[in-house]
């Protein structure tokens, strides 16, 4: 079975599909293909955000893709700067007209903080306000799943001290090189599903000797390892490409990381990859 055909269950029983398709920098103009293409191949799962600018090209993309909606998983992000209920509520609105669609498949607060003060000031009476009005899109069906993303333990626990929902899912930064080991079983211990953006280090990865010597033993390439690497912590792995070469590739994972590689790749420090190894997926910058 492709791991394009499989799942997880959130908490609340909805499925996620394993491999997710990332559009990051990909243009609005753009988007709509990627996603076709990505359908065409297998994918279910796409991911966007308010931040991408490219919302209404990934709606025309599901809903020109030919595929059965119910069988896609759409995912977007509200904005880092909204932090409050009224401005979450309209942003919510927007970004169903935007895509186009009556339903969003999972929804997430796109980062603690604003990005022009990311693990800067305390925003978690705004983080409360802006998950309240998630909570409620979620309640009417117009939101199937709902989650953060860049949370941080600290602003978890700050945000369950008033959620009636607990966040389904959490997308970080994760990669061999930049693995938050205790952020993951702090996760797991909530039953928060994490997701991994950018789980090829941002490509700085693909020159490191070590990892391409390791992709070779399993007769894969580097992205693969990579995300195969993701899947095996237990992690929703987004590539993002908008080529259809690359997205196949991508999906190609029928190999297993042995327990030994995993650990090496487990204790891969991050300054191997400069600035990449802890970069924010979108800083507005």
């Amino acid at each position: 079975m492709s791991i394009l055909d499989q799942t997880y269950p959130l908490a609340h029983g909805v499925e996620i599909p394993k491999l997710g398709l990332g559009t990051w920098f990909i243009d609005d103009d753009k988007a709509a293909e990627a996603v076709r293409s990505a359908v065409e191949i297998g994918y279910r799962n796409i991911d966007t955000a308010q931040a991408y600018g490219n919302e209404r090209g990934v709606g025309e993309g599901i809903r020109t893709s030919g595929a059965d909606r119910d069988d896609l998983f759409v995912s977007t992000k509200l904005a880092a700067e909204i932090k409050d209920y009224d401005g979450a509520v309209a942003a919510i609105d927007e970004s169903l007209r935007t895509l186009g669609l009556d339903r969003i498949d999972l929804m997430l607060i796109h980062s603690p903080q604003p990005w022009d003060d990311f693990r800067g000031g305390d925003y978690a009476e705004g983080n409360r306000q802006a998950w309240k009005a998630l909570e409620e899109a979620h309640r009417s069906g117009r939101i199937r799943a709902i989650g953060v993303s860049n949370f941080l333990q600290s602003d978890l626990e700050s945000l369950l001290e008033t959620a009636d929902v607990v966040p389904h899912v959490n997308q970080l930064l994760v990669h061999a090189g930049n693995t938050p080991h205790e952020l993951l079983e702090y996760c797991r211990s909530k039953d928060i599903l994490v997701e991994a953006y950018s789980p090829i280090a941002h490509g700085e990865i693909l020159g490191d000797a070590e990892v391409q010597e390791m992709a070779e033993t399993y007769g894969a390439s580097v992205p693969q390892l990579c995300i195969r690497y993701a899947l095996q912590l237990g992690t929703v792995p987004l590539p993002k490409t908008a080529n259809p070469e690359h997205m196949r590739s991508n999906a190609q994972l029928d190999f297993e990381i042995s327990e030994k590689d995993m650990t090496t790749l487990r204790s891969m420090k991050g300054q191997d990859y400069g600035e990449s190894s802890a970069f924010p997926v979108f800083s507005g910058k």
